[in-house]
């Protein structure tokens, strides 16, 4: 592993010496791009230089508060350059389980995720799908998806993660409680979300590119870096939302690299990837 400096103000720790050349970037959003409603800082300009870049950029995300038309609209007024059909979202894979399934789900995510699911039946509900739901984690709803799944409901989790980023503070995430409801069941969630390399897959399926074309940036070293670099990406940890010292060093392989902010991430892509 070595250490150099990189842009102005940041400090980059590279974890493996690799020459790629880099056809497609994989950006998640939530800690990364912005915290809630506060982009981070030189996060807009950083993504102009890289579209300036002979590469793909496509966005990735676990984020279940709210619908990727919302999730779209406050980054445009965060003054991202950005498309609605460039991100691509643990909501939208999670439903096309469902309609693979052809269950009808309990859905424990948040009012505002709903639109996502739009057509999919819910009445008589013969699974249960959890993700981030703070105003629905209580403990009648709880014991209701508990006993769906001792009846045989298949457990969907959007994701795993074990917490997030908000202004406020680090929060819990969907994890605990999909592992709750696991240690009393004695049933296996299936997660379609990040880490899981069929989420990765269908990321790049219309980037013309292969995995180990692909690069991944994000503030989840499991999720986001472990999980891409497990499905043949590169990744770039950096030290934004999540992030806390020494989060590089609980996976293994480590980061291709790690980096104080998404601006020095693209930094490097530039000098040394493309």
């Amino acid at each position: 592993m070595s250490r150099r400096r990189g842009p102005p103000g940041g400090e980059v720790t590279l974890g493996m010496a690799v020459r790629r050349a880099v056809k497609a970037v994989l950006i998640d959003l939530s800690g990364t791009l912005h915290i809630e409603d506060s982009a981070v800082p030189g996060a807009q300009e950083a993504l102009a230089r890289l579209r300036r870049a002979p590469v793909a950029v496509k966005f990735v995300t676990n984020t279940t508060k709210e619908c990727k038309r919302t999730l779209f609209e406050r980054l445009k007024k965060l003054e991202f350059d950005i498309k609605e059909n460039e991100i691509f979202t643990s909501l939208s894979a999670a439903r096309s389980l469902l309609e693979q399934q052809q269950v009808r789900p309990l859905l424990l995510v948040e009012d505002g995720a709903l639109e996502d699911f739009t057509g999919i039946e819910t009445s008589n509900p013969n699974a249960v799908v959890i993700g981030l739901a703070p105003e629905h984690f209580n403990y009648q709803t709880m014991n209701t998806a508990f006993r769906l799944i001792l009846e045989g409901a298949p457990l969907i989790a959007i994701h795993k993660a074990r917490y997030y980023k908000r202004k406020d503070g680090l929060a819990l995430g969907p994890g605990p409680f999909v592992t709750g409801l696991e240690y009393a069941t004695d049933a296996k969630a299936t997660v379609v979300g990040k880490p899981q390399r069929t989420f990765f897959m269908e990321a790049l399926r219309d980037m013309d590119c292969t995995p180990e074309e692909a690069v991944m940036i994000g503030d989840d070293a499991r999720d986001d870096v472990g999980g891409a670099q497990n499905s043949g990406l590169l990744g770039i940890l950096v030290r934004t939302g999540k992030y806390r010292q020494g989060d590089e060093g609980k996976i293994n392989p480590s980061p291709y690299l790690t980096c104080d902010s998404f601006p020095h991430a693209v930094d490097h892509i530039l000098q040394n990837l493309i």
